[in-house]
């Protein structure tokens, strides 16, 4: 009986030692096939083709960490096979779409607002959704499609990858659209609105393009982005005279 179990604790890891050398030397060969660190199911089956049971190997490489779950059909490599760091922006264009990021965390990577937004934050034609992931929260609010059309830029990160987000001038419109219960009347009530309610930075307003607010309040059909334009628009003007008689 003792000589059984032996030799069965011999054979168990054996067996495992040989199944974690094929684990690493699969991961290896994705590892070369696919360059980027974010990617989703149909390409790493196409790395597998030639593997039988290839979703039990892709069970395998979760378990052992080479490759971690994002969502369904959504991938990053583990930290071990991991060649440069992963990129939340470019997931959440992955996670939800059609989407680009806005909003909040548009507003804090313009440096329009100072506090540090942690949940990645998107706008979508479908339904509002989140989602949980192991790598952070991710939000995406549902917009008109006449207005998810305008006001998107693409964000180079190096020479391969690049993801898309909302302009700055976008971003602040897609927030007050947000809370469009609130009423807002006039530029006065506005400013108030951005200064102590989304503590948007008073300066940065003269970095906006008024003609670019007129435009996305067109496609919106909104009085409060309208607003918005007009108060830039002043805030030009206002900046103009000043340079004028300095």
């Amino acid at each position: 009986m003792l000589k059984n179990a032996i030799f069965s604790l011999i054979v168990g890891l054996l067996t495992n030692t040989l199944t974690l050398q094929r684990l690493t030397g699969m991961i290896e060969a994705i590892r070369k096939e696919i360059s980027q660190e974010e990617f989703d199911y149909q390409t790493l089956m196409d790395c597998l083709k030639d593997y039988a049971r290839p979703r039990d190997k892709i069970s395998g490489l979760l378990q052992k960490g080479s490759i971690i779950w994002i969502k369904k059909g959504l991938y990053i490599f583990g930290d071990e096979y991991r060649r440069r760091p992963y990129s939340r922006e470019i997931l959440a264009n992955l996670i939800y779409g059609p989407s680009y990021i806005s909003l909040d965390y548009a507003l804090q990577h313009y440096g329009l607002i100072p506090e540090r937004v942690e949940a990645v934050t998107s706008v979508t034609t479908g339904r509002s959704h989140k989602f949980f992931t192991q790598v952070g929260l991710f939000t995406y609010r549902m917009i008109p499609l006449k207005a998810f059309r305008i006001g998107m830029d693409r964000v180079e990160i190096d020479d391969s990858r690049a993801f898309l987000m909302a302009t700055p001038e976008k971003a602040l419109a897609d927030k007050l659209h947000e809370g469009r219960g609130m009423k807002i009347q006039t530029q006065k009530e506005l400013n108030n609105h951005l200064e102590k309610n989304l503590r948007i930075d008073p300066t940065a307003l003269r970095e906006l393009n008024p003609t670019d607010l007129d435009s996305i309040a067109r496609h919106y059909r909104s009085r409060k982005i309208r607003l918005l334009s007009d108060l830039v628009r002043r805030v030009h003007h206002q900046i103009g005279k000043e340079n004028a008689h300095a």
